[in-house]
């Protein structure tokens, strides 16, 4: 699903000759909405401009055998990330983390001064229609019962955090690409939540409610790690441990 406003984003992708370049480009052309793509087989890197979700330029990429991981979006201080996960064990967890499972992520990146684009997706979760938000608190102590109403941006009708709705199919599976007026800056430290829940009443913890804090993430070219400091890993190995948790 493509929306209206242009941006770029950046890949690290294993490349090894110019025909990797050229079958990694020949299929992301495939998707409507790809304006431009660069290949830089000296550092790995594939670099795309246009209005495609970049959950759905992953999936091409993968699509060629390859893996692909998302660099930077946007430009400096114009995106960020929410790792979703569920709390519906929290009670009887409240100081193992481990029992937390990553079900679903959303990517943001602003593309004017009032426009910011979503790409949201979610896995594991049951069959169903989804709620998707921005919350008035980033406070995880509670999962989703402590982020508060949904957030209002200042707007009194329409809260700026109602994100719209996510269908999940049957195979748990759902996304969705939609652009909201709001600025990154806004929603930075609040929480997101993606529920099937009914809004009237305060929100509760179960298996398929998902919730994760707002946080800054890279533009293109912010983030030239390759190895990661505190481990020693390589941004593969790190790419393969965060699946193993879940991480889509």
């Amino acid at each position: 699903m493509a929306v209206k406003h242009s941006f770029q984003t950046l890949f690290a992708v294993p490349l090894s000759c110019d025909g990797c370049v050229k079958s990694v480009s020949d299929s992301l052309y495939k998707l409507d909405g790809i304006t431009k793509v660069e290949g830089n087989l000296k550092d790995q890197l594939i670099s795309v401009e246009g209005s495609v979700a970049p959950s759905a330029i992953v999936e091409a990429i993968q699509a060629t055998g390859r893996d692909a991981i998302l660099r930077g979006s946007g430009a400096s201080n114009s995106a960020a990330v929410s790792i979703l996960e569920t709390f519906a064990d929290q009670a009887e967890h409240q100081e193992d983390d481990t029992s937390r499972e990553v079900r679903g992520l959303a990517r943001m990146v602003q593309v004017s001064p009032d426009r910011t684009l979503i790409d949201l997706t979610i896995r594991g979760v049951a069959p169903g229609t989804y709620r998707a938000s921005i919350r008035e608190y980033g406070d995880l102590k509670d999962g989703a019962e402590s982020t508060g109403p949904v957030w209002s941006g200042g707007e009194k009708e329409t809260p700026k955090g109602s994100l719209g709705v996510v269908e999940v199919s049957k195979d748990g599976r759902g996304s969705a690409f939609v652009d909201h007026a709001f600025q990154i800056w806004e929603v930075i430290g609040h929480a997101m939540v993606l529920t099937r829940q009914d809004e009237t009443q305060p929100l509760k913890n179960d298996d398929n409610t998902v919730v994760g804090v707002i946080a800054r993430s890279a533009g293109m070219w912010d983030n030239d790690k390759t190895v990661c400091s505190c481990t020693g890993k390589t941004l593969w190995e790190e790419r393969e441990d965060e699946v193993k948790k879940g991480m889509l």
